[in-house]
């Protein structure tokens, strides 16, 4: 069995750190040669809520041989169309593609590959690469998991051996609504990452701040609203029913949701929005494949966003260097919560 995580930045590296701990066979590729080097050299170093140091086995795109059984794509999904299709002559006859990418990557990856060998995995934490080597997982270590599902035609020995790969680290959910945790996840990152980014914070920035709550339990019902016109149902997210706890249509029970944010985001408060740190290091977001899906699939179904669309305006603005990531950029949003 040959496996590799491609795209091994914050998450991949904490992944294939652990992977390699527990006794899989893991290649972690990356196109950043000194994160690369540094890897080989020193070894993969986990600290923040664990602290450890596991030797892994790393290499650049170019540096992949032979076939392999399965690769967890962790690259921005920006890139998808060029990196599948890359990836589509190194597959195995029964490989798989398993993406654990924001957004709902499934059906693109699964045009080029073909859906039996496509397989989504919803990542229930959080991590920051902090240097070449060196990553902080920001999620306890109790409240790590994985919900994970399959394309039509994915047989039951592709999913096992996914399955144990990943329980390497943490718990597998299995998910026979694989869109429905995909639009769970998508309502999260919308949420939290989406102002987290915009606010230059993190996710206990969104939570713990009250005016910034004000507009985040709006965003999570647009977000629910946008995906029930969609005809998705929700998953449920480490076994709690997100729809139930934050969908209101009175202002008694948007009160209890925003007060309840903090409780639920207590474990993940000290996670860093993906989107954010791209920005900081110059990099292009996945705005579009986060909040923009929202917007997108409002405008098919006829739902409005408003705090959406400002939200990829704003996040927009930050990237092209016309405003900062800092806190006041939420007052650029109160006119949407009168």
């Amino acid at each position: 069995m040959k496996c590799a995580i491609y795209g091994a930045g914050s998450l991949g590296t904490v992944l294939g750190a652990y992977m390699t701990k527990n006794g899989a066979a893991v290649e972690l590729v990356n196109r950043n040669k000194a994160h690369v080097a540094a890897l080989n050299e020193k070894g993969a170093h986990i600290r923040g809520t664990v602290d450890f140091v596991q030797p892994v086995k790393a290499i650049t795109p170019d540096q992949l041989e032979g076939k392999y059984d399965v690769f967890f794509l962790m690259t921005k999904q920006l890139f998808n169309a060029e990196v599948v299709t890359f990836l589509k002559p190194y597959l195995t006859e029964d490989g798989v593609i398993v993406t654990l990418q924001n957004g709902i990557p499934e059906p693109g990856i699964a045009e080029i590959v073909g859906k039996n060998h496509t397989m989504g995995c919803v990542v229930e934490w959080g991590a920051s690469l902090d240097e070449p080597g060196v990553c902080t997982l920001t999620s306890e270590p109790d409240s790590l998991s994985f919900h994970m599902g399959a394309m039509e035609g994915i047989t039951d020995a592709q999913i096992a051996l996914v399955k144990g790969l990943l329980e390497k680290m943490c718990p597998v959910h299995m998910e026979d609504n694989l869109l429905g945790a995909r639009w769970s996840k998508l309502l999260i990152n919308a949420t939290f990452s989406g102002l987290g980014t915009v606010v230059g914070g993190n996710f206990g920035s969104v939570s713990e701040d009250k005016l910034v709550r004000q507009v985040a339990i709006r965003c999570m019902k647009e977000c629910i609203d946008v995906g029930h016109a969609a005809g998705e149902e929700f998953a449920p997210v480490q076994g709690k029913d997100i729809t139930k706890l934050f969908y209101y249509r009175g202002g008694l029970k948007r009160a209890f949701g925003e007060a309840l944010l903090p409780i639920a985001m207590k474990k993940h408060r000290e996670i860093v929005p993906s989107m954010l740190q791209d920005i900081r290091h110059g990099k292009p977001c996945e705005v579009d494949a986060i909040n923009g899906v929202v917007c997108e699939w409002g405008r098919k179904s006829g739902i409005p966003t408003p705090i959406n669309d400002r939200i990829v305006e704003i996040i927009k603005k930050e990237q092209a260097g016309d405003l900062p990531c800092e806190y006041k950029n939420i007052y650029l949003m109160r006119d949407l919560i009168r």
